[in-house]
Parts: C-alpha cells; structure tokens; sequence
C-alpha cells in the first residue's frame, strides 16, 4: 500500500470530523477561560515540566485545543496536522484566543521537510495519534530530525493494550473462576484481546459514522490504523538516537473506549468500572535528545 493511500483515506476522514469535534471539544470553556487547558495537557502537567519560552512542535494537532494549552504555558507553538479542516478550526480557535500559533499543513513523517529543516526544543504529540501512522520507527525518526540538541520528546497516547481490547460476551464459565471469583463469568461483558497487538503490514481498515465526540455522523467514515507494540514504540525512540528519561502506564483515557465498561472520573478520565487496574488504558513516554 502506498503512502497516498492511507493518507489520502486519513484525510478525507479527519476533514469530515473536524467540524463535528469542533462543536465537541469543550471550545467554548477554554474560550470563556483564558487559562483553561485541554484535559490532555492537564493531565501530563508533571511529566511535560516548564515549557515557557521554548520552540514546540505539536505533531497531529489536530483542531488544536492542546496546542493552544501549549501555548498558554508560555510556549512558542507550531502545530502540524494531515487535514486542512482540521488546521482552519484549529486557526480560527487560536485567532479567537488571541494566541500567536503557527499551523502547517503536512503529514507526519514529511513534517522536516514541511517545517524547512527547522528544529525544536520539545516535540509534543497527543492522545489519538501514532495510531494512524503504519511504521512506528519511521516515526521515531522523525522526531528525532525535529529535536534540537538536548531536546524533548512528551507523547501520551492510547495504550496498545487497550487499542488491541473490544468489549466482549463471556460464553463459558473460566476455570480459574472457583479460585478468583472475581472473574467475569457467563454472560458478563469484558475486555478481551481481539486486535492485533503488534504492527501489521496491512492496517485496520473501519467504517465509523460517528466519531468519539460529537453526536454527529461523518461525511467520510472510512479510516486505516496500525497498532504499535509498546516494546516496539521504546525501540523505535532508542534506536533513532534518544535517550527515554520516562515510561508510565495509565488505567484512564480520555475517551470512552470500550462503552458499556467504563466510568468517567470527575476530570474527564475514563476507566474501567470493574477493577481498572486490569487494563493499562494510556502512556506517558518523554525522551531526549542526546
């Protein structure tokens, strides 16, 4: 398969839901607040540390409620997304902000080439992302091109555990059940392994009408995803030359995930109902440039 395949597939996808999350994504709050941030950034506050007056790239920014979060801390932010959509609401957010952001139009691993060889002290990619991209070391060299001596790789994202899971029916009774009876038993719903785990040559080919947020169907529902292993991401950063200063697993997301099982906390976070500490649901990996 090539490249204008998936990212012609992807884009068609992403311009369709960039209307429908634009009126999902919470805006009006981080408009009626000027120091609100996205949940996301909220949420890595610890791990991403003092950012003001440094040169950030967001990778897959999307309609950029993270990327103005960024800015907020006093970054200087370029955002760079596959779809045009996507970049003008991001725009008209950060113009009705009054926030100083520049966007880029440009898929990931074209993103040096997009940005003219320019460099960064932290390259930042949100949750949702690496999924739709087919090779996770490409990837990794990517940010790596991006980085300045010394800088910093923050990328929380869905949990490769979590992206292999579907909601699934119990239909026998398990063995082990006697001895731990807390195990789902007959006709109780559980996650369960059914996607792949590792990287596929060929992607996950979905017809969504309807997106993680908003209640609106999709012009274009048809996408193309790839899981990437986490042994596989960490590879990928160490072998394109980065130092890993951090890896935590996380039993939140910030979307329901597997509906049915999960609960919303009260900032946003969903996790299991029933024993959460069964399904590593996000990561936070940072790295260095050495």
């Amino acid at each position: 398969m090539s490249d204008d395949e998936y990212l012609d597939v992807n884009r068609a996808n992403w311009d369709s839901r960039a209307p429908v999350h634009a009126r999902g994504y919470g805006i009006d709050g981080m408009l009626a607040d000027p120091t609100q941030l996205s949940g996301v950034v909220q949420f890595d506050l610890p791990r991403l540390g003092d950012i003001s007056g440094l040169d950030v790239v967001h990778l897959q920014c999307h309609i950029g409620t993270d990327t103005l979060s960024l800015a907020r801390l006093g970054a200087h932010v370029t955002g760079v997304d596959l779809s045009g959509a996507s970049l003008d609401e991001a725009r008209s957010l950060a113009r009705r902000a009054g926030a100083d952001i520049d966007y880029v139009q440009s898929d990931v691993y074209a993103a040096p080439t997009a940005l003219s060889g320019r460099t960064f002290d932290v390259v930042y990619t949100g949750i949702g992302a690496i999924c739709w991209l087919p090779d996770i070391r490409r990837w990794a060299q990517t940010v790596a091109t991006l980085l300045r001596p010394g800088g910093r790789l923050v990328i929380r994202d869905g949990h490769p555990v979590l992206l292999s899971t579907l909601a699934m029916t119990v239909g026998a009774e398990h063995a082990d059940r006697a001895q731990q009876p807390w195990i789902t038993g007959t006709g109780g719903t559980t996650p369960a392994l059914e996607l792949p785990y590792f990287e596929q040559t060929e992607p996950l080919v979905w017809e969504d009408e309807y997106s993680y947020a908003g209640t609106e169907k999709v012009a274009q529902p048809r996408s193309m995803e790839w899981n990437h292993g986490l042994g596989e991401i960490v590879t990928a950063v160490l072998d394109a030359g980065l130092e890993l200063t951090s890896l935590t697993e996380h039993d939140s997301v910030p979307w329901d995930a597997l509906p049915g099982l999960m609960v919303r906390d009260d900032v946003g976070e969903y996790r299991l109902r029933e024993r959460p500490e069964r399904l590593p649901a996000t990561f936070t990996l940072t790295a260095r440039r050495r």
